[in-house]
This record gives structure tokens, C-alpha cells and sequence, in this order.
């Protein structure tokens, strides 16, 4: 598997395994990722620590991660980006829709954050 799932309470952790998030490893992702909201998971976070490469299929992926959590009323972080991923996101503007953190520390606490103020 190209990636590892970290289940907690509230809220998954996926942590890439590969250089390259690419059309090799996008699809299984994204069967991942609909089986997980299927589960009921509403918060992920996607750590791309290990990820020096992403194409469009590894940003699709990612957005489907996005929706999936917006349409269950939750929230989808972005974590550990490498420079090249990241301006990969940031020229196809989607560092604007996506949350992004530096560690899994914060995204965990941006989630939390996130679920006080929904119940408010």
C-alpha cells in the first residue's frame, strides 16, 4: 500500500509512503478515502511528509478528500508539504480552499478547533 491510515476517535490520519502521488497511486487513494466517509470518518488529515512529487491526479485525490469531508459536515487537513507540492497547490489556487499545516500536531488541533465551532 502506498499510504498508512492512523484511525482515531474524531478524526484519520493518512500518511503517504510514496516519493511520487501520482496517477499510480491517486486512484487507490481516492477508493480509500470514499470507503473511509462511507465508515462515517468526517475529519482527515493527509500528511505528505514523504511526498516530494504530486501531479493532477494526486490533486484530484485530494479534493475528493476535501468534498467528501465538506459534504459530511467535517474537515480535511493538509499537512507536511514539500516545496514542490506545495507550489504545485499554490499555483492552481487551491492553497485558498484547502486547509494547510505545518505538523499533524496543528492540523489535529485546527480540527478540533473546527468541531467546537460548528457546534456553536
Amino acid at each position: 500500500m502506498s499510504f498508512s491510515i492512523d484511525k482515531k476517535e474524531k478524526y484519520s490520519v493518512i500518511k503517504t509512503t510514496v516519493e511520487k502521488l501520482d496517477s499510480n497511486v491517486a486512484p487507490t487513494l481516492k477508493s480509500e478515502l470514499v470507503l473511509m466517509s462511507a465508515d462515517g470518518v468526517r475529519n482527515i488529515i493527509i500528511d505528505l511528509r514523504g511526498t516530494r512529487y504530486c501531479d493532477s491526479s494526486g490533486l484530484s485525490a485530494i479534493l475528493v478528500a476535501n468534498r467528501l469531508c465538506k459534504n459530511s459536515g467535517g474537515s480535511l487537513v493538509i499537512t507536511g508539504l514539500q516545496e514542490n507540492v506545495m507550489k504545485l497547490i499554490t499555483i492552481s489556487q487551491l492553497d485558498s480552499i484547502l486547509n494547510i499545516s505545518p505538523s499533524v500536531d496543528e492540523s489535529v488541533s485546527m480540527i478540533f478547533t473546527e468541531e467546537v465551532s460548528r457546534k456553536i
